[in-house]
């Protein structure tokens, strides 16, 4: 039997320059695809409308509850929420800030006992100011 010396093999280079190529083109790629959109609301929503309707004020404490037409009622913030859920987060909101103001932006079609339920939690977390987002009239 005759045995073949065996060739010591180089080990193949990698050319790193054109990785990195292309590791930027990917990254390019990603940026230019990514849509960047602001933070819209959770639930689209028809304000019911009001004619002592006032431009919305910037307050630092204050806190936005929305009451949808269909499960689940209660966002806060964004983000859904049970009614038991609800009263247990604006209870502590309260508690950290005294001056808390809650704005309740429910859907005209919105059911009115939901409503009721939202400002029963504010009461029960003894937030005093409770306001409502509401749209100016449309001409007609």
């Amino acid at each position: 039997m005759r045995f073949m010396p065996h060739k010591r093999r180089q080990p193949p280079s990698v050319i790193i320059v054109s990785l990195i190529d292309v590791l930027i083109v990917v990254l390019i790629f990603l940026m230019v695809t990514t849509t960047f959109k602001q933070r819209q609301p959770a639930v689209k929503l028809a304000l019911p409308e009001s004619k002592q309707s006032k431009p919305g004020s910037a307050s630092s404490s204050h806190l936005v509850v929305t009451v949808a037409k269909a499960p689940p009622y209660y966002y806060l913030d964004t983000l859904p929420v049970t009614a038991e859920r609800l009263e247990a987060e604006l209870t502590a909101r309260a508690k950290q800030d005294p001056a808390l103001t809650l704005s309740i932006r429910a859907d005209d079609a919105a059911p009115f006992g939901k409503i009721v339920a939202v400002m029963d939690a504010a009461k029960a977390a003894d937030i005093k100011m409770v306001d409502a987002f509401v749209k100016a009239p449309t001409a007609k």
